[in-house]
């Protein structure tokens, strides 16, 4: 019950955004990322390679799903294409081990090392859930900050059940 009544309090002092931990904290960026899709159009001169239906994005224990991401990439003069970020559009998806968020955008900045959600965000961590129109995910220090909708972050989180005596 403490627990719940400090998280209230952490939110009540930040009206137009809500923040905590992420499971991502300390993410390997570096990891290598798997890419499944229906189709794959690459566009060499702009280094950028655009995936479309069913998108599915890994890199170690992180999981981006969307109808159509775009991956933006430098090529060094002798090596392979060095991924810069990931822009995601349509029915975007991130899943952790103990999270999942939805939201209309996604961006995974993997130099900056950020995920963003944007657009009727949601966040749940096993019953509790939050809700908003943005979601920043720092992944080296697992900080996540929620903005609200309409300048409102709405949710609801689960309460252990007390023991009686």
């Amino acid at each position: 019950m403490m627990r719940l009544v400090m998280m209230l309090c952490a939110m009540a002092a930040m009206p137009l955004s809500a923040q905590g931990t992420s499971a991502l904290r300390g993410h390997d960026s570096s990891a290598p990322i798997d890419v499944d899709a229906q189709r794959i159009e690459v566009l060499d001169a702009a280094n950028q390679a655009i995936f479309t239906g069913k998108v599915r994005v890994r890199q170690a224990k992180m999981t981006l799903d969307a109808n159509r991401i775009k991956v933006s990439y430098t090529r060094p003069a002798n090596g392979d294409p060095v991924i810069r970020r990931l822009d995601a559009d349509g029915a975007v998806r991130l899943v952790t081990p103990s999270e999942q968020a939805t939201g209309r955008f996604g961006i995974y900045d993997v130099e900056n090392r950020l995920v963003t959600l944007v657009g009727d965000v949601t966040l749940a961590q096993g019953a509790s859930n939050l809700r908003g129109n943005r979601l920043s995910i720092d992944l080296r220090s697992g900080r996540s900050t929620m903005d609200g909708q309409g300048g409102r972050v709405t949710g609801r989180f689960t309460v252990a059940p007390r023991k009686t005596n």
